[in-house]
């Protein structure tokens, strides 16, 4: 009798426990145009020197990433980590990231073995690069690649702010959600300290992916993702109508803003500390106009595996561009149709891979 009850109280609470809270759909949508300037960056960082890079900021979208992680970990957990436990907490981070750190794994595998411009593959033997390959299916840091100016990841770039969002969620599990508002301010001053003696040794905070930059990502996600919970914890959610297309349009000077080497080290940290947890403040509180409801849910959905499948391309066009040093007329249209190929293919990914791995494991896990 007693089994029964407890199998019985069981129904009644877990699925309540498991089930995902309401989206914040313009922030959805935020990260999604993040997304996409990541990609943007990545293309013309290749192409051109920093100080002829219009875009030469698009890699500061990943702390915006962490700012809006840390936001919504705290929206969604903060009253119901404890009920369910650390363990359910870890599963269900799983299910929601590690499909595509593995997928980005697979593919950066097949683009590095068949690169059709470099054969960088003949450098290594067969048992060093199924050490890559698993190091990378279970972010490991392993920065040994060379020709990729040894990435933490070398298969799948990107992947170093995966390392650091799950650093943060595992710290975030054991410590952060107990602490009281007071302690969490503290840490995220010692954090902004922190952010900003990284970005003055380093001269910017373009740092975190590579081996002799590894902890530059453990200060940047550091402040961000603090940042992002004590927006929420603080209901420092600003109401306005700004509308997604205003906050995008906020967003975007962010990466934009001109290159400066003397005081790049200032203003980037300037845009991380106070910008970023602005407009994730403004963002949750704005309201969506229905027309652009869908386009905001299906950009915040095309985000992660777009950030997570673009990199393996962008080995194959750094060579093809060292070989064959194209003109700006076809680098412009090379680079268009490559950033709407990979938008197409990483709809294609989410359509047929993400959504449909993560809803087995998600009803696998609820019949268990």
């Amino acid at each position: 009798m007693i089994r029964e009850i407890q199998n019985y109280a069981m129904q009644k609470t877990t699925p309540n426990l498991l089930t995902t809270k309401h989206h914040f759909e313009i922030l959805d949508g935020l990260r999604g145009v993040a997304a996409l300037a990541i990609v943007l960056f990545h293309f013309m960082e290749i192409v051109h020197s920093p100080d002829q890079n219009f875009i030469v900021h698009g890699f500061l979208a990943v702390d915006f990433f962490f700012c809006l992680s840390g936001f919504v970990i705290a929206y969604a957990y903060d009253d119901r980590i404890g009920k369910m436990g650390i363990k359910e907490f870890f599963k269900s981070r799983l299910i929601r990231l590690h499909p595509m750190v593995v997928f980005g794994s697979v593919l950066g595998l097949l683009t590095f073995l068949f690169d059709p411009f470099a054969a960088h593959a003949e450098l290594y033997s067969a048992g060093k690069i199924i050490v890559i390959f698993l190091a990378s299916v279970f972010l490991i840091p392993y920065p040994t690649m060379m020709e990729r100016y040894f990435n933490l990841f070398g298969l799948n770039a990107p992947a170093w702010s995966l390392f650091w969002e799950y650093v943060a969620n595992i710290v975030y599990a054991f410590i952060l959600y107990k602490l009281s508002r007071r302690f969490l301010i503290l840490l995220l001053i010692l954090s902004a300290i922190a952010l900003l003696l990284v970005s003055y040794r380093a001269g910017s905070l373009l740092g975190g992916w590579a081996g002799e930059n590894f902890w530059d990502g453990g200060a940047r996600i550091s402040y961000s993702f603090l940042a992002g919970m004590l927006v929420y914890r603080a209901n420092l959610i600003i109401k306005s109508k700004l509308g997604f297309a205003g906050l995008a349009v906020l967003l975007l000077p962010a990466f934009l803003m001109p290159f400066n080497a003397e005081w790049n080290w200032l203003t980037e940290p300037l845009v991380v500390i106070f910008y970023f947890p602005l407009l994730v403040a403004l963002g949750a509180g704005a309201t969506l106009s229905p027309g652009l409801k869908k386009l905001c849910i299906f950009s915040g959905k095309i985000s992660y595996p777009l950030y997570m499948t673009h990199y393996s391309i962008m080995w194959i066009f750094a060579n093809y561009y060292t070989s064959y040093k194209p003109a700006n007329t076809q680098l412009f249209f090379i680079i268009t149709i490559g950033i709407i190929l990979l938008i197409a293919f990483a709809y294609l990914v989410m359509r047929f891979y993400d959504i449909p791995v993560r809803r087995y494991f998600s009803e696998k896990r609820k019949r268990v």
